[in-house]
């Protein structure tokens, strides 16, 4: 299925198979403005919570276009889930990391003000880069035909990511860790891996999640660009899993 849009208001009662979907505003007008999809092409309409629906296109306009539902399903959450910590970054190397990890089928993103973060939200400006990266999650969701769109969390504290590591198993990438990701055992605990900016993760704070029960881990003995640190360690995560 080449053409993916998001109808965050569809429900299965409103979707059965021979039910007539509608998609409009931005999401409608991006498809028959800028894809130009037109009468008789198949188009795939989803509510990012798992609901997908396919179907051929029976009618545009402006703004809109309508399918004849063929086929509904539902995909229900991936156990375990996993989380991206991202630590802010200057430039785009969060958004990046971000945008990767969303493609690679990251469940949730947690934006983190790390004591080396040269970005900052601060005030409103928390909520903008919350609805920033919230904008990449669903575009790349989209891209990459996922039925369930991340959530992304308000900003998080060093100290919030300690008391997640009382409920979920939360790996700390550092490339001095003594312990590789490849050789650690994987379980049905929710994972969170936790990425630093530029500079990396600090010391102190190195010792405080691990106080709280994190485990520090490498990926390889190259030192990786926090754009990249993430959605690698997720690749591997991936493959050790058997979602790949």
């Amino acid at each position: 299925m080449a053409h993916f849009y998001l109808r965050d208001d569809l429900e299965p009662a409103d979707a059965g198979v021979g039910s007539t979907v509608e998609l409009s505003g931005d999401e409608g007008r991006h498809a028959v403005t800028v894809s130009r999809l037109r009468v008789g092409e198949s188009v795939a309409i989803g509510n990012g919570r798992g609901l997908v629906v396919t179907g051929e296109i029976t009618s545009t306009g402006p703004r809109q276009l309508s399918i004849v539902v063929e086929r509904m399903t539902v995909s229900e959450p991936r156990r375990p889930q996993i989380a991206l910590a991202q630590a802010l970054a200057k430039g785009d190397r969060d958004e990046r990391a971000v945008q990767a990890a969303t493609e690679l089928g990251v469940d949730e993103i947690i934006p983190w003000s790390a004591s080396r973060s040269v970005s900052r939200w601060d005030g409103p400006k928390a909520e903008r880069g919350r609805e920033r990266w919230s904008t990449i999650v669903r575009e790349a969701s989209k891209q990459s035909l996922r039925p369930v769109v991340p959530t992304v969390q308000p900003i998080t504290s060093t100290r919030e990511l300690e008391r997640l590591a009382g409920e979920r198993r939360v790996l700390v990438l550092d490339p001095e860790a003594d312990v590789a990701l490849s050789a650690l055992a994987l379980d049905e605990r929710d994972l969170v891996l936790v990425v630093g900016p530029e500079g990396g993760v600090s010391d102190a704070e190195l010792a405080s999640l691990a106080a709280a029960g994190a485990e520090a881990v490498r990926l390889g003995p190259e030192v990786l660009r926090t754009s990249t640190a993430g959605p690698a360690a997720l690749a591997l995560v991936n493959a050790r899993l058997g979602r790949w």
